[in-house]
């Protein structure tokens, strides 16, 4: 493999559904959820936060990924992976300093996300970037469609 200078970060497109999901397939501990991971829900995702989700491509192929929107308030991140034979190589960090940007043009000053406990490598990631992990307050949810099952990726 050649260095990451041949990686093109870019903005992520609805063209490329099908690479991106299966990327998400294969990364370990992901959680795919059944509406909003399919292509109607991410298509839906990026007509509503045009141009701030990325992908990471090598000679036409995928190799990671950041969904990427906001609220008009906060920025949010969901789905940020790297093919495992990518990784230490630079490119999180390059499509994490891309969406940014992306949120800063668009007069966003915060981003959260949330990386799953027992997601070792995503939580590593975040802490050497610098990224702060919060425990004062408790996150909830409540589902509002009992259809979109999440699927985890063992």
């Amino acid at each position: 493999m050649s260095g990451t200078m041949s990686i093109i970060i870019r903005p992520m497109e609805a063209d490329d559904y099908e690479n991106v999901y299966r990327l998400w397939e294969n990364i370990q501990g992901f959680g795919l959820r059944s509406v909003d991971d399919s292509r109607e829900g991410v298509e839906r995702f990026l007509k509503r936060n045009p141009g701030t989700s990325v992908v990471a491509e090598q000679n036409g192929r995928i190799v990671g990924t950041i969904l990427c929107g906001h609220d008009g308030r906060q920025g949010s991140f969901y789905h940020v992976c790297v093919e495992r034979t990518y990784r230490k190589r630079g490119v999180g960090e390059r499509m994490v300093r891309f969406a940014l940007r992306a949120l800063q043009r668009e007069g966003i000053s915060k981003v959260t996300l949330v990386a799953f406990t027992t997601n070792h490598v995503g939580n590593s990631f975040w802490k050497e970037l610098g990224w702060t992990e919060r425990e004062d307050f408790n996150y909830y949810e409540f589902i509002i469609n009992e259809e979109n099952i999440t699927r985890f990726i063992r």
